[in-house]
């Protein structure tokens, strides 16, 4: 459903949502390891997140990447809109162009509850959400 791009989006800030308390900035190079994700898709990700202020960045020595209060509380929803676009809540779980209610595929009826229950879950989650259960040790980001 998520496209290995958005994937990377997702995890890069809740990386950062994590580590919000520390006030520190991160590099690409930081980011990219920690996440075990490509050095360069990190850095175009990170352009498109700071460019829909889902996150910010600082140049400088003592410059990088980092998320700000009101940042933790958006939704997930728009990291996931910013990457791979709204259709992806309305698309085909075949990738049929003309897949509908009154002319659904094979599997129409089933996807889309997942599809909307999926949208549900960007909707109601924070980045702030998202970030809680990995500072409590509940979650992981990597494996």
């Amino acid at each position: 459903m998520l496209s290995i791009t958005c994937k990377t989006a997702l995890k890069a800030t809740i990386f950062l949502a994590s580590k919000f308390d520390s006030d520190q900035k991160f590099s690409i190079k930081d980011i990219s390891e920690y996440i075990a994700a490509n050095e360069h898709t990190v850095g175009k990700v990170l352009q498109t997140l700071v460019k829909e202020s889902i996150i910010n960045s600082s140049k400088g020595p003592t410059g990088g990447f980092y998320i700000t209060d009101k940042q933790m509380a958006l939704p997930v929803l728009r990291i996931v809109e910013s990457i791979d676009g709204e259709s992806l809540f309305n698309e085909c779980g075949l990738g049929l162009s003309k897949c509908s209610a009154t002319h659904p595929c094979p599997i129409h009826n089933e996807y889309k509850h997942v599809r909307d229950g999926f949208k549900h879950i960007c909707i109601q989650n924070s980045v702030k959400d998202l970030c809680l259960p990995i500072n409590n040790g509940l979650a992981f980001l990597m494996d």
